[in-house]
């Protein structure tokens, strides 16, 4: 007997896929990006039946257990065995300081900023707010910058001829 052989032209037509226009009502997620979800404790032929994963006993077992933060199974925690000393002010601001005498490096005149000062390398925090200090002597007229000012370093910039403001 022969086999009966199809044309090509109904053969090639039922291969190729055909397409439909996308619209709301035919979408869906690609294939394999949609997990279906574990359901536990359905019977001993779900392999999470029985004890639904907890193990047996004890107290990670239990119905609405959460362990606290820093739990160390009954042991002493860290926070705890640490030695704690002194105050820690959470108020409290740490400058970066910068001495009189480091300024005398720029011209007469000149604005120092504290812009300027980390350019410079005086400061290498960014973030933190800059004091001057009075120690050692300004031999030149500057206009100073800063967040803040020791009271002898505002009299050695006013007597050096110079000027201080207090940057917000």
């Amino acid at each position: 007997m022969a086999k009966k052989v199809s044309s090509g032209r109904k053969a090639a037509k039922s291969a190729a896929p055909q397409k439909s226009a996308v619209s709301l009502s035919n979408l869906k997620p690609p294939k394999g990006s949609r997990h279906r979800k574990v359901r536990v404790g359905r019977g001993i032929g779900s392999k999470l039946g029985k004890t639904s994963g907890s193990g047996d006993k004890g107290q990670k077992s239990r119905r609405g257990y959460s362990r606290r933060r820093g739990f160390e199974g009954g042991q002493m925690p860290l926070h705890r065995r640490m030695p704690k000393r002194g105050f820690h002010n959470p108020f409290g601001v740490t400058y970066s300081v910068v001495n009189l005498e480091e300024l005398n490096v720029f011209p007469e005149g000149e604005t120092v900023t504290p812009d300027l000062l980390r350019a410079h390398g005086f400061v290498r925090r960014v973030t933190d707010p800059i004091k001057v200090l009075g120690d050692g002597e300004l031999k030149t007229k500057l206009a100073i910058h800063a967040h803040a000012f020791s009271a002898s370093a505002k009299d050695k910039i006013t007597k050096a001829g110079g000027t201080f403001e207090v940057v917000a």
